[in-house]
Formats: structure tokens, C-alpha cells, sequence
């Protein structure tokens, strides 16, 4: 029984041990807190509290059963949850634990939440349980929550209106729809407390009410005898009922009389290139003081006469211009922009002040001789003459625009465009092989154009018997033909002349003015000089323009535009001339006439139009019931102002210094002068910057400026690109510049050609002209006299507005060394300098220093350098310890800075050094630095070398790191001679 009775206490003592056991087990920290991942939150303005859904409660499965059967268990820390923390930045909000054992807890703010500074918030949360033992070890925390909290706004703010004062004019005796807008706004965050819900006039007894928008109108007429100015007191609510914290005074004048005018004209408008179109009245209508009207008619006039040749026009050459409108081919071009191909009109006075319009001034004593073979027109074949004319009232002697007459002796009249009396006259004799008939031989114009100083476009399209006249687009029908004899058949060459007829002084001498010109020759003179401007005078045979051409050749790059909205389009009618300058809008509905006149704009469809003023002009006539002008509306006068365009900048580079040897230049091919051409254009703006940017940056110079400079690439057209000869003039028995023909062709450009220099013109892109311009060759079959030939480069647009830089390129010769000739030299030179095998040498950026003098040494030269040599041995052996130093240091100093390059051992070097030689290497390289350094001044450095001409010149090449040793070493290996007895 003892026994057995010990094995029941024994069992006893065990079942409590396992109790505390597991009570030990439990005490380890195994699992994280868990609590929900997402909680959205609703806190009050200048409120603390959040209310969370769900509530913050952290569960852990670590925490044990309350109760274990029978026997009670005593809590442990490992289940609790200790606390809460916030992760984010600058959160305005602290979690705190309510209970441990439950895992309860609450967000609040730390300070009072301001919903106009933050309306909603969110960061992330993790809870962390108490972790082991007293001292809290191995804590764990839970996942990371998200947590969105909500700023509810209340009605803190009151209205506060934008302007202090608000003021308006009315006039007497009408109603208004709306006088003024008056407007408050209020800081509250939330929709419901921020709306301005009401506005109320405060004062009493006013004719006045106001919408819950801010509109203020009348409610009667008013009268100037009664009141002159009416004071009012308006105030605002907001939707929350909160009035504004100010009430705003309202100025309304009464106007004593009703005049009709235009309102809400702005008389300076400006338009900025490239924006499209502008619209110049947005805000204008018409004041007709409740006038019966019955039709309302206003002509609205742009006046452009002034800019180049009557408005903005592209400023090409014209036969650039007819190639765009489409004209065939065969124009001749009578008054083209100087150049060296196209050398007649240099001299002749031109209007400079007109943006680069290539214009021609004639005073009444100027004129030009085209020369021979420029035109060849048949006049059995139709052909076209156009030009350009500005002239003033006419005398009453002949002004000669052109004309082709005897060059000797007869001085009869074959054909002639002139100007007699305001009349435009075509004088067209005929063949003298027809027959001996009278056929039309004169047309006469009558023009107000051809005296009125303003510019015009002429087109004559001339197919015998009849002759087609469009002035400005517009065809004319001659209101006088007359008739005449062909001329007599003569072997007499004619003479083609601008601004007057050319006659012999052997013939008719009445009526002539003497010119002093160095071609003429003989007893020649001038008669029927041209007073005026022209311009883009042109001849096409066996051809006429069609009217679509003429059209493009006259239309104007700016003017009017209007955009009818389709509500009123059928109550007015808008009418525009053929340049749109001007157009007249008509109708009898006054608010369908102010809605057109609000959609008037002025257009520039130029790339970099003309800047300027464009002056506008409106006239109105109002009519009433009974017909008659009832209502005087004054004209309005404004103007346009087009703001300096952003200009570009051409800019070409390339390789500008090279050689080649005498055999390229001799070849079939010859020698390619810009194989690396690049034509660049760009355009230097001016941005604002955000100031305290650069307050930041450090930038205290001045505070005011807010602008900076920055360029852009920009693709635009070119016209010409001129290639000239620097120096003698190009000698067509030996040299030449030629260009592939079929390549001009493809592209719809030009080329003229002198001994001056080549000339590529027509309107084409960059990229083409850059094309054209890497396929020029030079070529020089006769090379033994030639060591250098220099070429210059010049490319422009629009007739010469935009202008590049002067590209200029030198070529030098490298004459080919006899070996024989040359054995002295090959002895002396260095066992590390390898010799050049190429047939070809580039030197990019480098001189050749008189390389073809040293193809053959004097004999005397010779004797002098082997006594100078016998003289120097023993110093050179004197002085090779100090060599070897200065080398050594040298090497440390260039090691410095190129690693890379290649260095030798010349310790067991035995040198030998010839006075003469390097009292001339060293001029020479002087003069090549110099040289160097007046190129670097100019900007024209070289950056660019091929792969082909740095292997071609690997020996050159090579010098620029080892020149620098080499001058250095020369300079090492001067003796001191101080010491020396003579």
C-alpha cells in the first residue's frame, strides 16, 4: 500500500510538472502580432481624434488560454502587444496602445489637422508585441499597414473678393445685359464651404440687381440729369451662409450721350512670328445708341505698301520663285542679285530698306546692258515678260523699262516695254521676213497703277497678234491697238538694255542723256530713262504663264483671314480683294456683324516675316429705314505690330586646310574641295528662368534678369551658295571647278560659272545644297608652278537676307620627290621616323613649309653644311651628357600627359646636327605657329579628320605630340657657346 501510495503521489507530481512545463513552453516569443492592411480614417478640422474603421487591435497567437482545465494560468508578456509605430515622412500622427493584453489602440493627430493645408493623409503602421523575458528580447512586429485619413473641412473662411474696387461706365438710355462681374472667393478646402453660393447688393434703392454669379445690370434706363455716378455695396455668401468678411464698393458712371463707334478696340496689336493667325477685334462691337438700323457695311483695310514690294512676299530671287509656283522651265532672269557670275547689275542702286527685296532704284540716269546671249527670243514663238514696278506720276517723255534695239547706226526699236502718260505701252515690230503688211505693233494700257508710287505685278503673255496684260493677278484688255510695217532686214546686231533704249550717237540724237560706262565704247548713247524701282524682271520664250502661276508669283504671304461661325454665316456677307488687304463685311443683324468682325485675324504664313507696323484702318457706314446714313460711325485707325522674328544663324564648317598630291589634281577626277562640309543653321531665343533658380545657383549679379540664351537647330531653305577664288582668278587653259550637271538637274537647281568662281542657285533644302556642294572638284592639269589655291564659300537665303559665314578652304600641292635627288637628305634622316609610302597625303590643319624647295640642295649649301658639321663634332660630343639629362626630364614631363604614346631609348643615338637646317626648321615652324595661331584667333580651328587623312599622314600626324618633344628637344640641343675662343 506504502508502494502503491507513492506511485499516486508520484503520478500527481507529474501532472503538475507538465503543467509548469507547458507554462515555460508558452513564455517563447514564436509568432508576429497580426493586424488588418488597410484603415481608413475621418478626422475633423482643428480636431485630434481619428475614427478608424476597422478599429486598430493587433491579435497574437503567442498569448496563452486564460484557463487550463483546473488550474489557472498566469498571463505573459510574449502575447501583449507594446506598441504601435508610424513609418512616413512628417507624419502629423502618433498611434498609442489603449490595452496591451486586447491589442488595443488609437491614431490621433499630434497637433490640430488644417484642411487648406492637407486634405488627406497616408502612411503605414506596424504593431510589436513585448517581446521575452523581462528585458523584452527578440520582439516581433507585424506586417505594415496602410492607413488613409481624411481632413473633414468646416466653414472657417469667409468670402473675400479679388479686387478692392470695381468701376464701370454706362450710357444713358439703354438697358445692359451685363455691366460688370464682381467676384470673391473663399479659402475653405471643401466644395460645400469653398462655393460662393450668393451675392446680394447691399445698398438700397438702386436700379441695380446682381445674379448669383457676380453679373451687375440695370433695371432701368438711366439718365445723366438724375445721377452721374451710382456707389453700391456688394457682398458675397459662401454655401456654408458665411458672409464676406469685407463688402466691395462698386463705381458705375453714367455717360450723358450715346455716340455710335466701334468698342473694345485695341489700336496696337502684336503678333509674334510663327503663331499662325491672330485675331485683331475679339472684343469689338458696335455702338449704335438703339438706332433703327437696316444694313451696316464696314471695309476693313491692311496697309502694306509699304514693306518690299507691297506686302510680305518671300524674299527668293524671282527665278527661285517661279520654280516654286511651277513655272516651266526657260525663265531668264534680267535683274538678278550681283554675283560673280552674274555681274550686270553691279552698281546699279538698290533699295536696301526693304528687308533684302532684291529691288532696282532708276533715277533717270542709270541703266544696264544685258549682255549677249542671255536672251534669245523669237518673236514668232509666244513668250512672257513679268516685272515688278513702282512708279510715280508720269511725264511726258517715254521712261524705257526695256528694250532691244540697233547696236549701231539704225537705232530702230525692236521691241520695248515703256511708260508714256500713266499708259503701259508694248512696242512689238515685226519679222522682216514676213510680209509687207501692217499687223498690230503697239498696245497701249491705261493704268491708275502705273503712276500711283505703289508696287505692282506685271505679267505680259504675248502670242502674236495679241498680247495678254494681268496687273496684280488681274487681266486687262489694251484699250488702243495700233498698226505698222515689219522692219527692213539688216545684218545690224541689237542690243538688250534695262532703264532705257540704247542708240548709236551716229544715229538719231535727239532726246538723249549721256552715261558714263566703261563697256560701251564708241559715241554710244542712252535715251528714254526710266524713273522709278524694279524688280524680278523676267523673260520666258515659247511658253506663257498660266493664271495659277501669275496668282502664286502676286499672292502675298500675309494678310486677312476670317472664319465665319456657322450661326451667322448666312446674315453676312464677306468679300476680300485679290491680295487680301482688304475685305468689306456687310449685313443687317448687328450682333451676327459683331460676331464676324470678332473672327477677323491677320496671317503670316512666312517662315521670318518682315518686322514691323501694319497699319489698320476701318470705315462704316450705317444706314437706317428711310435709306439714308442715319448713324455716323468715326473710322478707326490701329496698327499690326510684327515682332523681330528669331533669325537664324548659317553656319558652315568642315576641313578648311589639306593637301593633295600633284597627281589627284591632274587625274580625270581632280581633287573634292569640300569633302566634310557641314551647313548648320540655328536660331538664339531668350527663355525666362525660374528666378529663385538662380538664386539658388549663386546668381546675385542682378535679380531682375530672368531671361537666358539658347540656341536651336532649325531646318530652312537655302537659295545660293556662291564657291569664289581667293586670289588670281582661275586660268581656264589649266584649272577649272566642275560639278556633275545631272546632279544640278535632279535637285531643280542652277549653276553659273566665271573665272571668278562658280555660282549654285535655287531654292532647296540644306541637306541637298550639302550634297551638291561635297561633289565640287578642282582640277589642274598643269601643277609644277601651283603650291597652294585658296577658295571661299558663301551660302544665303531668301536673296541674300540670312548670310553665312565665309567658309574658306586652302589646298596645297605636294610635288612628288625624285629619290636620287634626295640621298643626301634620306641619309640624314632618324632610324625612327618611318618613311611615307602613300600617294596621297592629307595634312588637315597643318602648312606644308616650302616642301617642293627641298627637292634639289645647292651644292654650296652642301659644302657649308659638311664644314659647319667637321667644325660642331666635338661640341655635339661635349654636350651629349647634358642632352641625355635635358631628354630624360623631358620624358617625365611628357609622360604626364600622353601615356599612350610611344617612346625610344636614343641614349646610344650619335647626333648630328646642321646649323643651317635648324636655324631654317626653326623659322619655318615659327612661322607655322603664328600661322596656327591666327587661324585659332579667327575661330577656324580644325576638329574634323578623317580616318583616311590621319593614315595617309601618319608622319605629320604623329608630329602634333611629337613637335611639342621635338621643340623641346631643339631646344635642348642648342650648345651654349659663352665659353667658345673664335
Amino acid at each position: 500500500m506504502r508502494f502503491r501510495g507513492n506511485t499516486q503521489c508520484a503520478s500527481a507530481v507529474g501532472l503538475l510538472l507538465g503543467l509548469l512545463c507547458a507554462v515555460e513552453a508558452a513564455k517563447v516569443n514564436k509568432h508576429k502580432p497580426w493586424i488588418e492592411t488597410t484603415y481608413h480614417g475621418i478626422i475633423t478640422e482643428n480636431d485630434d481624434k481619428v475614427l478608424l474603421d476597422p478599429p486598430l487591435i493587433a491579435l497574437d497567437k503567442d498569448a496563452p488560454l486564460r484557463y487550463a482545465e483546473s488550474f489557472e494560468v498566469t498571463l505573459t508578456e510574449e502575447g501583449e502587444i507594446c506598441g504601435f509605430r508610424i513609418h512616413g515622412q512628417n507624419v502629423p500622427f502618433e498611434a498609442v496602445v489603449l490595452d496591451k493584453s486586447t491589442g488595443e489602440g488609437v491614431i490621433r493627430a499630434k497637433d490640430k489637422m488644417d484642411c487648406e493645408l492637407q486634405k488627406e493623409h497616408t502612411f503605414t503602421i506596424q504593431a510589436y508585441d513585448c517581446g521575452e523575458g523581462p528585458d523584452g528580447a527578440n520582439m516581433k512586429k507585424s506586417h505594415k499597414a496602410t492607413v488613409h485619413i481624411q481632413v473633414n473641412d468646416i466653414n472657417e473662411y469667409s468670402p473675400v473678393f479679388k479686387e478692392k474696387t470695381y468701376k464701370a461706365t454706362v450710357l444713358e438710355g439703354k438697358k445692359y445685359d451685363s455691366i460688370l462681374k464682381v467676384e470673391a472667393v473663399d479659402a475653405d478646402c471643401s466644395f460645400q464651404f469653398s462655393q460662393i453660393c450668393n451675392y446680394e447688393i447691399v445698398t438700397p434703392d438702386v436700379p441695380f440687381t446682381v445674379d448669383k454669379d457676380g453679373f451687375i445690370k440695370n433695371t432701368e434706363k438711366l439718365n445723366y440729369g438724375k445721377e452721374r455716378m451710382y456707389k453700391l455695396t456688394v457682398t458675397a455668401y459662401d454655401c456654408g451662409k458665411n458672409r464676406a468678411s469685407e463688402d466691395v464698393l462698386v463705381k458705375i458712371s453714367v455717360k450723358p450721350t450715346c455716340k455710335p463707334s466701334w468698342q473694345g478696340f485695341s489700336k496696337r496689336i502684336e503678333y509674334e512670328p510663327g503663331t499662325g493667325s491672330l485675331g485683331l477685334f475679339p472684343s469689338m462691337h458696335l455702338e449704335t445708341c438703339d438706332e433703327p438700323i437696316t444694313s451696316i457695311r464696314a471695309s476693313i483695310e491692311l496697309e502694306t505698301n509699304h514693306i518690299g514690294k507691297g506686302c510680305d512676299r518671300d524674299t527668293y530671287s524671282e527665278k527661285s520663285l517661279h520654280t516654286l509656283c511651277g513655272a516651266s522651265s526657260g525663265t531668264v532672269e534680267l535683274l538678278p542679285a550681283p554675283s560673280s557670275s552674274a555681274n550686270w547689275t553691279v552698281g546699279l542702286p538698290t533699295d536696301n530698306g526693304h528687308d533684302s527685296d532684291q529691288v532696282f532704284e532708276f533715277n533717270g540716269t542709270q541703266a544696264i546692258k544685258v549682255p549677249e546671249g542671255m536672251v534669245n527670243t523669237n518673236l514668232k514663238e509666244p513668250f512672257t515678260i513679268s516685272v515688278w514696278m513702282r512708279h510715280g506720276p508720269g511725264a511726258h517723255e517715254k521712261e524705257t523699262i526695256l528694250c532691244n534695239s540697233d547696236k549701231r547706226e539704225m537705232n530702230r526699236h525692236h521691241y520695248s516695254l515703256y511708260v508714256h502718260n500713266c499708259r503701259l505701252i508694248l512696242l512689238l515690230r515685226q519679222d522682216p521676213s514676213e510680209a509687207e503688211n501692217y499687223k498690230p505693233a503697239e498696245f497701249h494700257w491705261k493704268l491708275d497703277q502705273a503712276c500711283d508710287k505703289e508696287w505692282h505685278h506685271y505679267v505680259l503673255n504675248v502670242e502674236v497678234p495679241s498680247v495678254a496684260l494681268f496687273v496684280d493677278g488681274t487681266m486687262f484688255e489694251p484699250f488702243l491697238v495700233t498698226e505698222d510695217y515689219p522692219l527692213h532686214a539688216s545684218k545690224i546686231e541689237t542690243q538688250l538694255t534695262i532703264g532705257a533704249c540704247w542708240q548709236d550717237n551716229s544715229g538719231h540724237d535727239n532726246d538723249t542723256e549721256s552715261v558714263s560706262e566703261p563697256t560701251s565704247g564708241g559715241n554710244a548713247r542712252m535715251a528714254q530713262f526710266f524713273r522709278g524701282n524694279l524688280a524680278g524682271l523676267m523673260i520666258r520664250s515659247g511658253k506663257l504663264e498660266n493664271k495659277k502661276v501669275i496668282d502664286c508669283l502676286y499672292t502675298c504671304k500675309e494678310g486677312l483671314d476670317v472664319q465665319l461661325p456657322e450661326e451667322v454665316a448666312a446674315a453676312v456677307k464677306v468679300e476680300f480683294n485679290p491680295s487680301q488687304s482688304s475685305l468689306t463685311v456687310e449685313g443687317d443683324d448687328i450682333d451676327a456683324f459683331d460676331k464676324v468682325m470678332q473672327h477677323i485675324s491677320y496671317l503670316n504664313s512666312r517662315q521670318f516675316p518682315t518686322p514691323g507696323i501694319r497699319h489698320l484702318r476701318i470705315s462704316t457706314t450705317v444706314k437706317c429705314f428711310n435709306g439714308e446714313s442715319c448713324v455716323a460711325v468715326p473710322d478707326v485707325e490701329g496698327y499690326v505690330m510684327v515682332l523681330q522674328p528669331e533669325e537664324p544663324k548659317i553656319s558652315l564648317s568642315g576641313i578648311d586646310h589639306f593637301a593633295r598630291s600633284a597627281a589627284e589634281f591632274e587625274s580625270q577626277e581632280g581633287v573634292t574641295l569640300f569633302p566634310e562640309l557641314r551647313i548648320v543653321s540655328t536660331i538664339t531665343r531668350e527663355v525666362e528662368t525660374d528666378p529663385e533658380s538662380e538664386v539658388a545657383e549663386g546668381a546675385d549679379d542682378d535679380p531682375t534678369v530672368q531671361e537666358t540664351v539658347v540656341s536651336e537647330e532649325i531646318m530652312h531653305n537655302l537659295d545660293t551658295c556662291e564657291v569664289t577664288v581667293v586670289g588670281d582668278e582661275l586660268d581656264g587653259e589649266h584649272e577649272s571647278l566642275e560639278l556633275d550637271m545631272s546632279q544640278l538637274q535632279q535637285r531643280g537647281l542652277v549653276m553659273g560659272s566665271s573665272n571668278l568662281g562658280l555660282v549654285i542657285t535655287g531654292v532647296n533644302s540644306m541637306a541637298n545644297y550639302e550634297q551638291l556642294l561635297h561633289l565640287i572638284r578642282y582640277k589642274n592639269w598643269h601643277t609644277e608652278a601651283l603650291f597652294d589655291r585658296k577658295f571661299k564659300l558663301v551660302c544665303s537665303e531668301l536673296n541674300g537676307r540670312y548670310v553665312s559665314n565665309d567658309f574658306k578652304v586652302e589646298v596645297n600641292v605636294i610635288h612628288t620627290a625624285n629619290p636620287v635627288e634626295h640621298a643626301n637628305n634620306a641619309m640624314m634622316q632618324p632610324n625612327f621616323i618611318n618613311p611615307v609610302h602613300h600617294a596621297s597625303v592629307d595634312l588637315s590643319g597643318h602648312n606644308l613649309v616650302n616642301a617642293h624647295q627641298a627637292s634639289v640642295v645647292p651644292s654650296a649649301a652642301t659644302i657649308v653644311i659638311v664644314v659647319c658639321v667637321s667644325f660642331l663634332v666635338f661640341m655635339i660630343i661635349l654636350g651629349v651628357f647634358r642632352i641625355r639629362a635635358a631628354h630624360q626630364r623631358t620624358m617625365r614631363d611628357q609622360e604626364s600627359g600622353k601615356e599612350n604614346e610611344m617612346d625610344w631609348d636614343d641614349s646610344a643615338l650619335t647626333i648630328t646636327v646642321n646649323p643651317m637646317e635648324t636655324y631654317e626648321d626653326q623659322h619655318s615652324s615659327e612661322e607655322e605657329e603664328e600661322e596656327e595661331e591666327e587661324e585659332s584667333e579667327d575661330g577656324e580651328e580644325e576638329d574634323d579628320i578623317t580616318s583616311a587623312e590621319s593614315e595617309s599622314s601618319e608622319d605629320e600626324e604623329g608630329a602634333e605630340p611629337e613637335d611639342q618633344q621635338g621643340a623641346s628637344r631643339q631646344q635642348q640641343l642648342e650648345w651654349d657657346d659663352s665659353t667658345l675662343t673664335y
